[in-house]
């Protein structure tokens, strides 16, 4: 087909020729995706992409894969997909059963009939369980995988939605329990109810049987902030209410109340995480905070009784605090005691913290181990239910994961986890090694990277490259069918960066890469595949990257800043124009990371990392852009438009799109598989590398 009015480049910021691309449902756009995403089937959905697929949708659909599951109760509810299932079912059993090989499940909701049933295209988007009968639900059921969801009342006993529940078109947001005949509603449905971002502006008291846009408005925030919500705490004497907004994605400010609304405000550091469990409060901020004659630095973890606080005391006890790189990862409460996780230059260490007012106590759990990846969490799924019994997660990229059970309740008496269940080896790692090494970026930072694969530097390894650098998240090498299977297994090594951007080593990390510290991020991943061939472990032409969404972003500007240290490139569900990415869905949610294009200082730093407007002619690797349409919170549009733009340079260029997946890849394992063999195909021929295909 012939797109209308192509332009070959663009010639400001402003002049958009694709801007027809960002119609999710317009005709000449979906002809232009269909288009080209028949071509790339057609060019990489090969034999050998078939063959990749259906292999890798049996190991995701395996029955000896570990359920995740959350205690509601009595009961361990898991949500699962297989081959039999592909929406999935929600599903129950007992402890005890759960502990044995051969665990008996309930059926609570088979989704795939309700799908059919009602002739929507579910998929499973959560669940939301009153909390005190433990009988009724709040289903969220989203279409296509999209963000937003319907919600719907859900009698778990009777196994169907009653006459009189609860239901709410669909919308971003969500809901939390003040009783079972009231619903706190945070939600971005009704007219003047969404920020600019499309979350949720205020929250409303929502009685049964009451219409929803009816509801009273008892707490709202502005709306140009991000969102706000509420949140019910059972975990003190009498329950009570949490009203949070965030006029920022890092910005958080938090009020107590009950059901008429807010009123006291927490004088606590916007830009802090905190959290509270009965009398008792934690805060960790961001930044240097003098709350009164003492200053504490960032990402410090402070300890004061709630009511104290309240009074005006600031006589914070210290539990955590951080290093170089040594960063408090995680903490939540369980059972009145802390649990603090920790990654000391990413080697995981856990503590527990016993409040108490006259000295808090600090126990090591020392039955972890200080190696691989841990992952710890409550096993009960609501705070006020917890017993000192969590889940221990431990895995390595070639180890498959084991789940355990330790009790945490006693910390001057603890005992080392209890394994519950290990994974299936799905990929051959004999050979296999995980080695740790850094790279020295163009400011003279050391940038950690993981490499996995087999011994000896041949340099021709076909390596597979991976980096996120955003939104203070952290990256940990865990096991990952996809890349054992498809690239590993094969002779392929694999390296997983951490960026600037993310969370590795706190604040001052993630700082370095936010704003105008973006590009330094990307000049990370780029330092990374230099070392690489430094170290004579490859060359540039045999170095895959792939990254998805900030990730995205990312490959994008390896494409057109550092091409040449590059073979493939694979970006998927990707945010690409700078320019206009605020006015595209989520987006300006993300300005506290990015920076404001709509202001010219802003506008400086960020047109350097808009790939779509930085693209030109040259001579760029191959590049696979692949999106979804049902993706709400990354608009299709960027990859689109990046898509058309290079191939109106004539650069070497495939874009796919399948209908379904939201911000992911699919919404049942086939899809996934599909999506993911599909990148892999495109990447091993785009590199030459069809060894063991």
């Amino acid at each position: 087909m012939t797109a209308p009015d192509l332009c070959p480049t663009l010639a400001a910021p402003d002049d958009d020729p694709y801007l027809w691309l960002e119609e999710i449902e317009g005709s000449a756009a979906l002809a232009w995706v269909a288009e080209r995403s028949q071509a790339t089937m057609a060019k990489f959905g090969d034999a050998g992409f078939a063959a990749d697929r259906d292999t890798l949708t049996a190991i995701l659909d395996r029955p000896d894969r570990i359920p995740d599951v959350t205690r509601r109760g009595r009961y361990l509810y898991n949500f699962w997909q297989d081959a039999a299932n592909p929406r999935g079912v929600w599903r129950r059993t007992s402890f005890a059963s759960f502990a044995t090989p051969e665990p008996e499940w309930e059926l609570v909701l088979d989704l795939d009939a309700l799908a059919k049933e009602e002739n929507e295209d579910w998929v499973w988007g959560g669940s939301a369980v009153e909390p005190e009968e433990k009988r009724r639900t709040m289903l969220r059921l989203s279409r296509g995988g999209s963000d937003a969801v319907v919600h719907r009342e859900f009698d778990i006993e009777t196994r169907g939605f009653p006459a009189d529940g609860f239901v709410l078109p669909q919308a971003k947001g969500g809901i939390a329990w003040l009783d079972e005949n009231t619903l706190l509603l945070s939600s971005a449905l009704g007219d003047g109810m969404a920020t600019t971002s499309g979350y949720a502006r205020t929250v409303r008291l929502w009685r049964r049987g009451e219409d929803p846009l009816k509801a009273s408005v008892i707490f709202e925030t502005k709306p140009d902030f991000m969102s706000a919500w509420a949140g019910v705490d059972r975990t003190a004497s009498k329950p009570r209410v949490w009203f949070m907004e965030k006029p920022a994605f890092f910005e958080t400010n938090g009020w107590l109340g009950d059901a008429s609304g807010p009123k006291t405000r927490f004088e606590l550091p916007a830009d802090a995480h905190w959290d509270a469990f009965d009398d008792w409060l934690v805060v960790k901020p961001r930044t240097p905070w003098t709350p009164a004659a003492q200053t504490y630095a960032a990402d410090v973890l402070l300890g004061i009784g709630l009511s104290a606080f309240q009074a005006g005391s600031r006589d914070f006890s210290v539990l955590f605090e951080p290093g170089e790189r040594r960063v408090l990862d995680g903490f939540f409460w369980n059972k009145g005691q802390l649990v603090l996780s920790i990654l000391d230059n990413l080697k995981p260490h856990f503590e527990i913290a016993t409040p108490s007012p006259s000295a808090w106590r600090r126990h090591p759990i020392e039955a972890l181990p200080s190696t691989g990846v841990v992952h710890v969490w409550s096993l009960d799924s609501e705070d006020a239910d917890t017993n000192g019994e969590m889940m221990v997660a431990l895995q390595d990229p070639i180890t498959p994961p084991q789940v355990s059970l330790m009790d945490v309740s006693d910390p001057e008496a603890l005992a080392g986890p209890t394994v519950l269940k290990r994974g299936p080896e799905v990929f051959d790692a004999n050979g296999l090694r995980v080695t740790q090494h850094e790279a020295v970026s163009v400011d003279g930072e050391k940038i950690p990277y993981t490499q996995v694969g087999p011994a000896g530097e041949t340099g021709e390894a076909p390596v597979h490259l991976t980096g996120y650098g955003g939104f203070e998240v952290t990256l940990q090498p865990t096991y990952m069918a996809s890349v054992g299977k498809l690239w590993l297994e094969r002779g392929g090594t694999h390296v997983m960066a951490n960026l600037r951007g993310g969370g590795e080593f706190g604040s001052r990390w993630h700082e370095a890469g936010r704003r105008q510290g973006k590009f330094l991020s990307h000049e990370d991943f780029a330092a990374i595949a230099t070392d690489l061939v430094r170290r004579g472990v490859t060359r540039p032409g045999l170095i895959a990257a792939e990254g998805g969404s900030n990730g995205g972003l990312l490959i994008a500007n390896m494409l057109t800043r550092h091409p040449g240290k590059f073979g493939a490139l694979f970006c998927t569900i990707p945010l690409i124009d700078m320019r206009r990415y605020t006015r595209l869905l989520a987006g300006a949610s993300w300005i506290d990371e990015y920076g404001d294009p709509d202001k010219p200082e802003d506008w400086a730093f960020l047109q350097k990392i808009s790939a779509y407007h930085t693209a030109g002619p040259g001579s760029y690797p191959p590049i696979l852009l692949a999106t979804t349409r049902r993706d709400d919170r990354v608009h299709p549009g960027h990859a689109r438009k990046m898509a058309a733009k290079l191939e109106s340079l004539g650069h070497r260029v495939h874009f796919y799109e399948p209908q379904a997946g939201g911000h992911g890849y699919g919404k049942d394992n086939s899809e996934r598989a599909s999506f993911i063999a599909l990148g892999y195909s495109f990447l091993r021929k785009a590199i030459g590398w069809e060894v063991g295909s």
